[in-house]
């Protein structure tokens, strides 16, 4: 499958595979030399390469890959199996590319630039050619396989929209500019070769990165420094491909696991709550026990309120328009309820903890309305 590289072969690493890795990678990077052909000098000076890279990498693919596709692939394995597969073949097919890469450098690029004090690759067609082929590959797969683990983690995701589409290139591409990447790509590379990264990173060979500021300084970075250092260009470019994507894919699986956990426990409060409107105020009156809200908190709240509305039909307005929590309006609700409130309760207590220990302030509430849900 040519549009879907982390794919291809989900069968295994062994040497069996490695022709038909290949080819795959191959006939994709192919694929991408289109893409990068029909691209103007302007689309990548200007930065709307990458916007155009984003709607070619994700619009089709997103269409035919959703939660049935692997489910047919991996019917009934686990998704944090399959995730784990899932890296292990990106970053397989990531180490491939840059191997193909580095020798295109190799022969085409290694003579004009010459030393480190020679001309920038930037300003070099056939250097510009092959760096945008290897930073729109790997982009492309990264960014995919970040999606893959938001759809096999239940995460849901829009590529259409924007919010959900920045969200989903945050994740994928993990790499920071300036001196996290800097740092990255020193514990990336081979011990003997260290220093001379260093080196080449106290010089001024990144004003390469004015010539190309669409990229990224940290694509950019992983680019340059792959043709900018004598002799070790391949197995450089293989061994940052892969690490990066090794990291892009951890880190996909860390945020999505974890919305995948908030998701999971608003599902279980809504389906348990018998009060799914008093359940609503006081999980804010929790959250709001501290003067700051964790992320993971924010995250919880949102996708309760849609459950509620989903599965309860009950749409709060008052509650939506609460700027500063009242604790008494909060208990004047729970004490007008009648009945067994261990629901609530319940709920509550789930909540405090979703980002953490229970702090001081939130065990408070919670004494508070134990108290209050004792019946009789």
């Amino acid at each position: 499958m040519t549009d879907a590289p982390t794919h291809a072969a989900d069968t295994g690493t062994d040497e069996a595979d490695d022709a038909a890795d290949r080819k795959v990678v191959e006939q994709e990077q192919a694929e991408i030399k289109d893409f990068v052909k029909s691209l103007s000098a302007d689309d990548i000076k200007s930065g709307n390469w990458f916007t155009k890279l984003a709607a070619h990498a994700m619009n089709t693919y997103t269409e035919k890959v959703d939660w049935q596709y692997f489910q047919d692939r991996y019917a009934g394995v686990p998704a944090d199996a399959i995730v784990d597969q899932r890296i292990k073949i990106a970053a397989r097919y990531a180490a491939l590319e840059g191997g193909l890469s580095a020798g295109a450098y190799t022969a085409t690029v290694a003579a004009t630039i010459g030393s480190l004090g020679g001309a920038s690759p930037a300003t070099v067609p056939a250097a510009v050619a092959t760096v945008m082929v290897d930073i729109a590959f790997i982009t492309q797969l990264q960014l995919r396989l970040a999606y893959d683990i938001s759809v096999l983690y239940r995460v849901p995701l829009d590529v259409h929209d924007p919010e959900d589409l920045w969200k989903l290139i945050r994740v994928a591409l993990t790499i920071k500019s300036g001196e996290a990447a800097n740092k990255t790509v020193v514990k990336a590379v081979p011990a003997l070769v260290r220093p001379l990264v260093k080196r080449f990173y106290s010089k001024s060979v990144l004003a390469a990165g004015k010539a190309l500021p669409v990229v990224g300084k940290h694509l950019l970075q992983r680019n340059v420094i792959k043709i900018g250092i004598p002799l070790v260009g391949v197995p450089l470019a293989v061994l940052l491909n892969r690490y990066t994507t090794l990291l892009a894919g951890r880190h996909a699986r860390a945020v999505f696991r974890n919305e995948a956990r908030v998701i999971e426990l608003a599902e279980g409060m809504s389906g348990r709550s018998r009060h799914p409107q008093l359940m609503l105020w006081v999980t804010w009156l929790v959250i709001r026990a501290n003067p700051g809200i964790a992320d993971d908190e924010a995250l919880l709240m949102r996708h309760l309120v849609r459950l509620v509305r989903e599965r309860h039909e009950v749409v709060d307005e008052q509650l939506a328009h609460v700027v500063d929590i009242d604790p008494a309006e909060v208990w004047k609700r729970v004490d007008a309820e009648p009945g067994d409130l261990g629901d609530v309760l319940d709920a509550a207590e789930r909540v405090a903890t979703v980002d953490g220990d229970v702090s001081s302030r939130e065990e408070a509430v919670l004494a508070e309305l134990r108290e209050r849900c004792r019946r009789g």
